[in-house]
């Protein structure tokens, strides 16, 4: 069998409990046709980048699967068809990703400083207050 993974997004509308039981309802499908689902996270409602279908926020969730092609391919025709599922993409992998994805450790870079804080560096003429430039060039005459 190969190993997928597996994003989906479903409507902004539907409750997070139906997000799940949507989730459960596609597992169920792959392990019907003898694959498994290694490992499911639940990303939230994020905002999308533009519209589709008249919604700007998705329930993401991403599915680890270990099963054979055509279980994933009955899976897509089914998400094909469901009307709460906005989007999915299914990338075949080598390995499985062992831990939590890239979105869930995203919170870590969140203590790295950001661009924007310069503290460290001297401050220019046309950072400091104008008068105090104006005193400088007064000065230097």
């Amino acid at each position: 069998m190969a190993y997928y993974e597996h994003v989906l997004l479903a409507r902004q509308d539907i409750s997070s409990q139906q997000a799940e039981e949507l989730v459960t309802h596609f597992k169920g499908v792959l392990e019907e046709r003898g694959g498994k689902v290694e490992k499911v996270e639940s990303w939230g409602i994020k905002s999308l980048q533009y519209r589709i279908n008249k919604n700007r926020k998705a329930h993401f969730a991403l599915l680890n699967i270990d099963a054979p092609a055509d279980a994933v391919q009955e899976m897509e025709r089914q998400m094909r068809i469901h009307e709460d599922v906005l989007r999915y993409m299914t990338i075949r992998v080598d390995e499985l990703e062992e831990g939590p994805s890239a979105m869930m450790r995203r919170n870590d870079r969140d203590d790295r400083p950001r661009r924007g804080d310069r503290e460290d560096r001297p401050r220019r003429d046309h950072d400091r207050p104008r008068r105090d430039r104006d005193e400088n060039r007064e000065g230097d005459k």
